[in-house]
């Protein structure tokens, strides 16, 4: 398994920016597809956004799509999410994640999850 560590919450005000980075250690991070998901208080987990391993395909849920930036550099390890034009709705602890899959959407398929980071928007 691949270790994860999610850093760059933090809190921000509507209309804002954020970036989110995860570090990965142990495995080569190069053979992993990543995504992040996010939890708000009182919800489940949903997906935000995934790349595949080379980070030639992205993919987004319809509420972050043209808002988010999901990207990745496999010399260090590391995805990004870069979040533009951020609403009090976006706000929720976000999770980085890992899966041997060539890409899924698919939260029951990520083997390798971070510890998460908090992102707070304030109206």
């Amino acid at each position: 398994q691949v270790q994860l560590v999610e850093s760059g919450g933090g809190l921000v005000q509507a209309g804002g920016s954020l970036r989110l980075s995860c570090a990965a250690s142990g495995r080569t991070f190069s053979s992993y597809a990543m995504g992040w998901f996010r939890q708000a208080p009182g919800k489940e987990r949903e997906f935000v956004a995934a790349i595949s391993w080379s980070g030639g395909s992205t993919y987004y849920a319809d509420s972050v799509k043209g808002r988010f930036t999901i990207s990745r550099d496999n010399a260090k390890n590391t995805v990004y999410l870069q979040m533009n034009s951020l609403k009090p709705e976006d706000a929720a602890v976000y999770y980085c994640a890992a899966t041997e899959l060539v890409v899924t959407l698919r939260e029951a398929d990520f083997g390798s999850w971070g510890q998460g980071t908090q992102v707070t928007v304030s109206s």
